[in-house]
């Protein structure tokens, strides 16, 4: 399952924000820095509009959607790297996430201490990468030690790792992530094999106050935000965590109907999911039966055989057909037996590349 680490100084709304993702408050939000000291972790459903449509098609109660791991990580602090903080824990933490989101904060509210003293994006975002550039650093460096010795006898692994670290130790020696070096798909592979945080995939979350939710590109912290996402390729994403947290006790549709009245199409909570879930190149393809509607999490890429063993290993090894109908076709029609009866039905062999929302039945022989 994805893991994505909720990152930021402390008081930012980290923990708000998780509340709103998990839709409880399992996580402990205080106006004081360390609140939070391990970190609190959740499963959060993709939100996915095309279920809840093909469960009363085929007339199920049972959905399953896609999930993503969200994982609520104490704030860190300058020297962070250095252990200031309980830093070395926190940054431990970030190590197992697959994608991080990190939470800046674009409100002004004399209420909401903040630890430096006032409110600076980009002085912010500059504290969190520093410190993890730095300790990329130490990890680059016991790795490029290790290469080094490999090196001398020959090993031409050895070789190419220290080639990539050439071109990723300037750059995090500027306090820069290792994300923004421009890398081949080989050495982007070598790369990952480092573990560096800063390499790690990012979403800026512009957390704003419920007034600035209508017109976000006139608040000057959320453009200093977005310069900083747009620079790094990354992506922003402006959320009013608060709010967020406390429309979870609202129903679905009166929830929409609130933002709505705000000038606002779209909970801030469901593109930040969907964005974490897509950053690493995910997909779903669907099942549906009248036992269940699922959405199921494969790589983009992914061939048909492949995918089958998401659902079951005997049905990858006995693999002989996936029968494949597109969402709109199947819902345009009403029901399989139509969308088979107008050739809109296929089936595809162990090679076909998966695409987004295929509703799939697998055909195997075990």
């Amino acid at each position: 399952m994805l893991r994505a680490g909720i990152v930021g100084l402390p008081n930012v709304g980290k923990s708000t924000l998780f509340n709103a993702l998990t839709a409880q408050t399992a996580a402990f939000a205080a106006n004081y820095p360390f609140a939070t000291i391990e970190p609190n972790v959740g499963v959060v459903a993709v939100p996915d509009e095309r279920l809840e449509p093909l469960a009363r098609l085929v007339k199920t109660e049972k959905i399953v959607p896609a999930t993503v791991e969200f994982l609520d990580i104490a704030g860190l602090v300058r020297g962070a790297s250095k252990g200031e903080g309980l830093g070395n824990q926190f940054l431990a933490n970030i190590r197992e996430t697959d994608t991080v989101v990190q939470v800046v904060r674009c409100f002004e509210d004399e209420a909401v201490v903040h630890v430096e003293g006032s409110v600076d994006p980009l002085r912010d975002i500059e504290t969190i990468q520093i410190e993890l550039a730095l300790a990329d650093m130490a990890t680059a460096e016991r790795r490029r030690e290790k290469a080094q010795k490999s090196a001398k006898s020959g090993d031409k692994t050895a070789r190419s790792e220290i080639a990539v670290l050439e071109k990723l130790q300037p750059v995090l020696e500027q306090g820069k992530p290792a994300r923004t070096v421009v890398l081949t798909d080989d050495e982007r592979t070598i790369a990952r094999s480092f573990f560096l945080l800063t390499m790690k995939p990012t979403i800026f979350a512009a957390n704003v106050d419920e007034a600035t939710l209508a017109n976000p590109s006139d608040n000057i912290h959320v453009k200093a935000v977005q310069q900083v996402a747009t620079s790094e390729g990354a992506e922003c994403v402006v959320i009013c965590a608060q709010l967020e947290a406390e429309l979870v006790d609202l129903p679905p549709e009166e929830r929409v109907a609130y933002l709505k009245e705000l000038g606002v199409n779209s909970s801030g909570v469901d593109r930040l999911i969907k964005s974490a879930y897509y950053l690493l190149g995910l997909m779903s393809f669907l099942t549906a039966g009248e036992k269940e509607v699922r959405a199921w999490t494969i790589p983009q890429g992914t061939r048909a055989q492949q995918a089958a063993g998401e659902i079951h290993t005997d049905i990858e090894r006995g693999f002989i057909r996936a029968e494949i109908v597109a969402y709109d076709d199947l819902l345009r029609t009403g029901s399989n037996v139509a969308a088979r009866e107008q050739g809109l039905t296929r089936l595809e062999g162990k090679d076909y590349i998966m695409q987004e929302g295929d509703i799939v039945n697998f055909r195997f022989n075990v």
